[in-house]
């Protein structure tokens, strides 16, 4: 299971402001000097090779005129349709507000993208800029009583309408967005909850651009042999290209990204170096600096329970979890409980494993939190004869794509031809051409791999554009984004085993964006509840540790040679060592987010807030929870708030859909797969996820295996 997110618009929101900053080095000012008023917005590129925004000439002084005039332009569609005298009709009400606000989502789509991926001052302004004015643009559209008016009364009379089962989703959809922005409400309360979701906005982007700013303010340079020991040849070289990155070429720097850190608090040998990357890591956003987050946190959870208030909800956790899967606080919560005290046994067990391993080194401190990583490497190597640096070489980045397109077309027939047609945003960005089994279009799919200071960090999906065949057929553009540390000139990029699994867990988002096939946007691909979202990427984590693909991919970087079948089998024995420790730190992350949104936050002090919680749980000393409040951005500045546990419900679904497949005796079992692409994979929001769930697998999931899956007896 992996921690991460997908970013992208809300259902009911045109746009989501995602994990912010700035623009790219791919954006050249191609052109311009010949047409000084030139705006690449202002002409579609629906036409254009797949859909593929016209990256190379787009700058960031393009943005702000491009979305003053979008807002205006789907200001006066929405002002036509209120202003309709005719009755309310599914075609001149509901699909007349799916399909406006073109040039909007045009802008949206790659302005919020590259605002996560290249980041520059000027690009942070405009997103501060238009944050409060999406806010505003959003609040007025659904907040508007006339338009909701229309809305209610279709979907009051919707038995009676003729609709189809995807045309009652949509309709559905959109009654429910209105009345979850406060439609319904009196005129006090509706401005109220408009002024709130600006000062939201607002807040939510100063808070990604500080976990931004605060991230790459750190840096830790390895001084010697003293400052390098341990670390293997592979991690020394991408210390070494991270430095030249960097702008200072020759020498060997560790960031707060986490592909640079994570590894060298796996290998390095020099404790208090270990001790200082890991307290910079873990603090981060709360350095009483410019970047400090903690009163940014305190506001909005204080605006979240009013908004949640004025809407009839106890708490900000009810009102998000009353349009999730779990529907409430109180069933999220029990899969929680349910799980923590095998996790917490299994992490108990593994911290003394590891405190063994230090007096068997004739050392007799304490284990803390800076010394886990590398102690269970450690014991890994000792008790499975196993150690990360053994595997990186055959975790080619090139090989494991190579085996993530494979496994795409094993299962739904897609193929991923590299493409130099269309322009990228950024050098380090590859472009495919995705085609189905008969070889028509199935999309367009951007993958940027690399980590770059103005990149946030993590890893993530989105879309520049969404399928749809309401106004013509609309193939997909879609990207995946990572933060691989990425490898000197000339040499292979080289990935742990938890980046080759994020990399499936993330491309598993991309499959549900590209193999959507809906009639109606807002239904398509990941538009769908935050807790069943994670469940089309998590089962391709299953396919990347499967013998299948690792005898064909896990192929060393240098002589081509197969993995071993007596490594991967040493792989297989340590399956489930330390599971303890990656499960407790996601759940004390997933009870801190539910008990902030739980909460009446008045006088909240966050680093007292979060203690309390992990006192309640009885979390062990030595594991701290694996995204803090300060630099939570999931919870502050995604679309996860009071829904950071939605991975491990999701997980249930993965674990228990690919117990499906091994029924079946083959994982790639063309009737199950078949099954997974018709009811998950293709069908969007257009059905209740809870059915769509039970239409694939014949059931409802059983919590069973995931418990199994982790090794964790009940």
């Amino acid at each position: 299971m992996r921690a991460l997110c997908i970013l992208g618009a809300g259902l009911m929101a045109l746009t989501a402001p995602l994990a912010a900053c700035a623009t790219g080095p791919g954006q050249a000012d191609i052109g311009v000097a010949e047409r000084p008023n030139h705006n690449p917005f202002f002409e579609s590129w629906r036409d254009q090779p797949y859909g593929a925004p016209p990256f190379d000439q787009i700058r960031t002084d393009h943005y702000l005129p491009a979305f003053e005039r979008a807002i205006a332009a789907h200001a006066a569609e929405i002002d036509a349709l209120v202003a309709e005298r005719a009755e309310p009709t599914f075609a001149n009400t509901v699909e007349a507000m799916e399909n406006a606000g073109g040039l909007l989502r045009l802008v949206t789509g790659v302005f919020y993208n590259l605002a996560s991926t290249d980041g520059d001052e000027a690009m942070q302004a405009v997103e501060r800029t238009i944050a409060p004015m999406m806010a505003r643009h959003q609040s007025a559209i659904y907040l508007n009583t006339t338009l909701f008016a229309r809305f209610d009364a279709l979907y009051q009379n919707r038995a009676n309408l003729g609709l189809d089962d995807e045309q009652t989703r949509l309709l559905s959809h959109y009654h429910q967005s209105f009345r979850r922005a406060g439609a319904a409400l009196p005129q006090d309360a509706r401005d109220r909850l408009a002024a709130i979701s600006e000062e939201m906005a607002t807040l939510s982007t100063g808070f990604s651009q500080n976990q931004l700013a605060d991230t790459a303010a750190w840096t830790l340079v390895l001084e010697g042999e003293d400052g390098l020991a341990g670390l293997p040849e592979g991690l020394r070289a991408a210390a070494l290209a991270t430095g030249a990155q960097l702008s200072q070429p020759g020498r060997h720097l560790i960031t707060l990204q986490r592909s640079s850190v994570e590894p060298f608090l796996t290998f390095s040998a020099n404790r208090d170096l270990r001790e200082q990357a890991f307290r910079a890591w873990a603090s981060r956003g709360e350095n009483r600096n410019a970047y400090d987050n903690r009163d940014a946190i305190v506001r909005m959870l204080t605006l979240r329970r009013e908004y949640a208030n004025l809407l009839g909800f106890p708490s900000y956790a009810h009102y998000e979890l009353d349009d999730r899967m779990a529907q409430t606080p109180e069933r999220a919560l029990a899969l929680l409980d349910r799980v923590w005290p095998y996790a917490r046994a299994a992490a108990l067990q593994e911290r003394d494993m590891l405190q063994q391993q230090i007096a068997s080194d004739g050392d007799s401190f304490a284990l803390e939190a800076w010394d886990w990583r590398y102690y269970a490497e450690r014991v890994r190597a000792a008790q499975y004869d196993l150690n990360e640096a053994e595997i990186r070489p055959y975790l080619s980045l090139d090989n494991m794509v190579a085996g993530m397109f494979d496994t795409a077309n094993r299962l739904f027939g897609l193929t991923f031809e590299p493409t130099t047609e269309v322009p990228v945003y950024h050098p380090d960005v590859r472009a495919y051409i995705v085609r189905n089994r008969a070889g028509a279009l199935a999309g367009l799919y951007y993958f940027d791999p690399f980590a770059r200071p103005t990149k946030q960090s993590g890893a993530w999906m989105n879309s520049f554009r969404e399928q749809e065949r309401l106004a013509g057929r609309t193939t997909p553009v879609i990207v995946n984004v990572m933060n691989l540390s990425p490898a000197s000139p000339g040499e292979a990029t080289l990935m742990s085993w938890d980046d080759a699994d994020t990399l499936f867990h993330e491309f598993g988002h991309a499959l549900h964006g590209l193999l959507s096939d809906v009639r109606y946007r807002s239904l398509a691909g990941a538009n769908v509840q935050r807790d069943y979202v994670e469940f089309p990427s998590q089962i391709l984590e299953f396919y990347f540790a499967s013998d299948d693909n690792l005898n064909r991919f896990a192929r060393h970087y240098q002589t081509g040679e197969p993995m071993p079948a007596e490594l991967v089998a040493r792989i297989r024995a340590a399956a489930n060592f330390n599971q303890g420790f990656s499960t407790v730190e996601y759940m004390a992350s997933a009870f801190i987010d539910m008990d902030l949104h739980l909460a009446d936050p008045s006088g909240l002090d966050v680093g007292a807030s979060e203690a309390a919680t992990l006192a309640r749980i009885a979390m062990p000393r030595e594991i701290i929870a694996r995204h803090r409040p300060s630099h939570f951005g999931h919870i502050f500045a995604g679309g996860y708030a009071a829904g950071y546990y939605g991975y491990m419900w999701a997980d249930v679904l993965s674990a228990d859909a690919f117990e499906a497949f091994k029924e079946a005796g083959d994982i790639w079992d063309p009737a199950t797969a078949g099954r997974l692409r018709e009811f998950v994979f293709s069908a969007g929001n257009r059905r209740d996820p809870a059915e769509a769930y039970r239409l694939f697998r014949g059931r409802d999931a059983d919590v069973s295996a995931l418990m199994r899956d982790r090794g964790f007896a009940e």
